[in-house]
């Protein structure tokens, strides 16, 4: 015995009617999301990702470090300030790029960041740049705090 195929459902393209008792009630079409016109754009020379500080101060995501092409033995210069790293390909750097796809951040500047081991950072390289930075999610909290405007019951806490 074989099982008959169900045939497809497709809806009509003539005008949504439901059934109310015996008579048929247009329905009403649900409006589409609309984007606010002043939406900010994801920047297309930036791209992001998410990586985990280890206890000796690597960090990384394969395909984000990929997207720079650096190659192992490149040299970088580091540079902080409090939540960031920012590291940049430069030949006279005094950090060299390991042979896997990760960022080595001494201990002295991972104190001077205020970063630490498990800390997950955001990772954002700027191609047109050469450069690579390392948010810490404290660094990130603040810009979103900044940046929200909910007001007290009205969508945000009451």
């Amino acid at each position: 015995m074989t099982a008959q195929p169900i045939a497809p459902v497709t809806p009509s393209r003539g005008p949504l009617t439901a059934r109310a008792g015996d008579r048929a009630v247009p329905v009403r079409r649900l409006p589409l999301a609309v984007v606010a016109p002043d939406a900010p754009l994801l920047p297309d020379e930036v791209v992001y990702g998410f990586g985990r500080m280890d206890v000796s101060g690597r960090v990384g995501d394969r395909a984000i470090v990929g997207v720079l092409g650096w190659r192992p033995g490149d040299r970088l210069t580091l540079t902080g300030a409090a939540g960031v790293v920012i590291a940049r390909r430069d030949p006279g750097g005094l950090v060299s790029m390991p042979a896997k796809p990760y960022l080595a951040i001494p201990a002295a500047l991972r104190q001077r960041c205020g970063l630490r081991a498990g800390d997950r950072v955001l990772l954002a390289v700027f191609p047109g740049q050469d450069a690579l930075a390392a948010y810490s999610f404290a660094v990130v909290d603040q810009a979103l705090r900044a940046h929200v405007l909910f007001a007290r019951g009205a969508g945000g806490e009451s």
